[in-house]
């Protein structure tokens, strides 16, 4: 009977504990806690606001002026004044109960996009995006099929010879086909490269020997502007990466170029259709910047002459990933010739990613506008810079294909990475 009542005791003070936790974890001011990051990262001349519980202070743990408070019922305002590293304690009650490190960046500013741009890359080797059957006097056969060649791989050497261009392909192909020796080829694939023989074959009633391959040695496109870095002028556009038409894989660059463009007409999008900005290269196609780069995040290089937009034409600052909220925001892009304008969107969520990740908005087009020019996010739009409360946050990169009023955005933080720009660099020291 003893054991019988101690057990109904454990169970009683169990549910009340659990009761208790569970009320805990729906607390106000539990949340409001939970919510403070452990440490923040600010840019010079900023503020950082984070909700509070009414009983909860906050002081700064080291009386340097890199940063201030302001203190309100409900929230605290950490203002970043100049470059440095701090400390903020919270107190509930005269006790300490959170230690939250701040570190302020020195300010960085980033002139926004948004013009159209003509994209011309030049791939690595040549890229093998299909096979042809060859009509031989000994039936129809493909030599690259035959040596193992795939669609998506890149034929990098030739007889020991680096190949750039298509038009060095076809002396080897000649001479290897009237002599009976097969080619040696070096081939880059995603695995990793390899070698293999080739021998050329001939049509019937035809003199010229063939590779059975469909190749290509550049491709081009349109796409959007995102920033200029304007002391480096690096620049960083698209925000996803460049993949070949036939075989779907991303381009390996070799080097490009990116000339201005003007649009033309748009193809509308619509349910299952995303639609498309049609567009020129400028009649005169002065290349005004290099492509170094063709990664997950967008196109990159540096520009040999200013790009202005017209109606954005000073640097902005930046939000960093953490620091972009769901609300109203905008974005710039050209619907019509070379004129850049802007527009009105949704932010409706984003993630504050500790890592580089290219989907990291879901954004929603709302202007009248643009909805009724483009159907919302088309092809070639991507790249637009997205911008919330004066600061560049991030580009458009996809539309849903089910939804064109719709479509994902990436941060600003991890385009800027790519583009090999350091917005945590440590300032250099005056010289005493």
């Amino acid at each position: 009977m003893k054991d019988l009542k101690l057990e109904i005791i454990r169970k009683i003070i169990g549910g009340i504990l659990l009761v208790s936790l569970i009320s805990l974890i729906f607390f106000q001011p539990l949340q409001q806690y939970l919510s403070i990051p452990k440490s923040i990262t600010v840019f010079e001349g900023q503020d950082y606001t984070f909700l509070k519980a009414a009983p909860v202070t906050a002081t700064i743990a080291s009386h340097n002026a890199n940063i201030t408070l302001n203190q309100e019922k409900k929230s605290v305002s950490v203002k970043a004044n100049e470059y440095g590293k701090n400390e903020m304690l919270l107190e509930y009650a005269g006790i300490p109960i959170k230690k939250v490190d701040v570190r302020v960046l020195k300010d960085f500013r980033v002139l926004p996009g948004g013009q159209s741009i003509g994209v011309k890359l030049n791939t690595v080797g040549v890229l093998v995006v299909g096979h042809h059957l060859i009509n031989t006097t000994n039936g129809k056969k493909s030599p690259g099929e035959i040596a193992g060649i795939k669609v998506g791989d890149i034929i990098t050497e030739i007889n020991g010879s680096k190949i750039e261009k298509m038009t060095d392909v076809a002396p080897f192909v000649q001479s290897a086909g009237q002599d009976g020796k097969p080619l040696n080829l070096v081939i880059s694939r995603e695995s990793g490269k390899f070698t293999t023989k080739l021998t050329p074959l001939k049509d019937k009633g035809e003199s010229t020997y063939k590779l059975g391959l469909y190749i290509r040695d550049s491709a081009a496109g349109i796409g959007t502007m995102t920033f200029v870095h304007p002391q480096s002028k690096k620049y960083g556009a698209l925000g996803h990466v460049i993949s070949d038409m036939d075989t779907k894989k991303p381009i390996v660059v070799e080097d490009g170029q990116i000339v201005r463009s003007t649009v033309t007409s748009i193809e509308k999008g619509s349910n299952g259709d995303p639609g498309e900005k049609l567009a020129r290269f400028s009649s005169d196609h002065e290349i005004v910047g290099n492509i170094q780069k063709n990664s997950p995040f967008g196109i990159f290089g540096e520009l040999n002459r200013d790009l202005k937009n017209g109606i954005m034409d000073k640097p902005l600052p930046i939000a960093l990933s953490d620091q972009v909220k769901e609300g109203p925001a905008k974005i710039l892009t050209v619907v019509n010739d070379d004129r850049v304008e802007e527009f009105d969107i949704e932010i409706v969520s984003t993630i504050p990613q500790k890592f580089p990740a290219t989907k990291g908005m879901v954004i929603k087009v709302t202007d009248p506008k643009l909805l009724e020019k483009t159907g919302g996010i088309v092809q070639g739009m991507s790249g637009s810079p997205i911008i919330q409360n004066g600061k560049l946050v991030g580009a458009v990169t996809h539309v849903f294909v089910n939804d064109p009023t719709s479509g994902y955005g990436v941060h600003i933080e991890w385009m800027l990475n790519e583009a090999g720009i350091n917005i945590y660099e440590t300032p250099k020291e005056k010289a005493s």
